[in-house]
């Protein structure tokens, strides 16, 4: 497996020393689990959402990003997502990685300072290069939208 090399900072190392760096929990993890900073537990009812704090910032080198996405066990047992999944950490941002997250569930959901709240899987960025053209070639799909293809 290759393996590329991101600068990590905790914020506030002294208050953060209690929280796990993000990691993979298996070998052929893809994501990395990232886990809450709050100072104390968060309490999100059903359709509620609210911004977690993770205490660190990276550095990303230039041609990747980190796509935040949901962790399955929370989607399915709770019915908590991350609310613009994927999102984007750009190798420009520098400020703290914070997760979005959205309780869908039918019930309230705490969210402790430690918990696990979402993965964060790094990802080659490529630029797009427009190339203005008249019209496009055709497909047998050709414009259909939404559902087109059926179940």
């Amino acid at each position: 497996m290759n393996t590329i090399t991101v600068n990590f900072c905790w914020l506030h190392p002294d208050l953060n020393m209690d929280i796990d760096l993000p990691q993979y929990h298996s070998a052929l993890a893809s994501g990395l689990d990232v886990a809450a900073a709050v100072v104390q537990a968060v309490v999100l009812q059903p359709g509620q959402r609210g911004l977690f704090p993770t205490g660190f910032a990276v550095a990303l080198p230039a041609g990747y990003e980190l796509q935040v996405r949901p962790r399955s066990g929370l989607a399915i047992k709770y019915g908590v997502t991350v609310l613009n999944s994927p999102g984007t950490i750009d190798a420009d941002y520098r400020g703290e990685v914070s997760i979005a997250l959205i309780n869908l569930g039918q019930e309230a959901v705490t969210i402790n300072r430690g918990d696990r709240i979402a993965q964060l899987v790094l990802a080659p960025v490529l630029r797009v290069q427009w190339e203005l053209c008249p019209s496009l070639d055709s497909t047998i799909r050709g414009g259909g939208g939404f559902g087109h293809t059926g179940r």
